[in-house]
């Protein structure tokens, strides 16, 4: 696949297409196939099935998961991989099954620009180019945030009385009490 310019959204070829969805890919398995990450899960429940997996945050990285909530015509969220940060403000993706003027449903699109779109810069919305046009963006999505492509070194521990995960260091720094941490459980042990 050619990787298209700054802003020039493209179709990719015909590889990595899923069979038995119409000859095209969904996003799920084609976020996989570009990042090896294994989360599963649909597109919207990818930001809290990597809890305690792999790192999150609400800034991009090259290689991360851009990853979208379920809402109205994507009731099963979505999921992109940041291709490249143009500025504190403006990423490239590329992804798979996100329709638009001119784009079949299934297609691989690479090169595409997302803004964010959030009144404190902090990419909880965005919005993403529509179709081939370098001018034209869609309406406006709400965002999880980034998955990033490393271990979570937090070990998915909450920090009490907070949405926040981090580890003991971090806690004290914010002048957090760890109260208590559910135990680790491995299959093998269930066995």
């Amino acid at each position: 696949m050619a990787v298209a310019r700054q802003g020039t959204a493209r179709r990719g070829g015909g590889r990595g297409y899923a069979a038995g969805y119409g000859g095209g890919i969904s996003c799920v398995p084609y976020a996989r196939q570009a990042t090896g990450m294994a989360i599963s899960g649909n597109g919207g429940q990818w930001w809290y099935n990597a809890a305690g997996v792999y790192a999150r945050g609400n800034r991009p990285e090259v290689g991360s998961i851009l990853a979208f909530p379920g809402s109205g015509g994507m009731r099963a969220g979505h999921v992109a991989v940041v291709e490249r940060v143009v500025s504190s403000r403006e990423i490239l993706i590329h992804h798979a099954n996100w329709g638009g003027p001119g784009i079949r449903r299934g297609s691989i699109m690479r090169g595409v620009s997302v803004v964010d779109a959030s009144p404190n810069n902090d990419w909880s919305q965005v919005r993403v180019q529509v179709g081939y046009s370098n001018e034209n963006y869609g309406r406006t999505y709400a965002v999880q945030g980034f998955i990033h492509n490393r271990p979570d070194a937090t070990g998915g521990m909450m920090l009490a009385g907070t949405g926040l995960r981090g580890g003991t260091a971090q806690a004290s720094a914010q002048s957090f009490e760890e109260v208590a941490e559910a135990p680790v459980t491995r299959r093998s042990a269930r066995r």
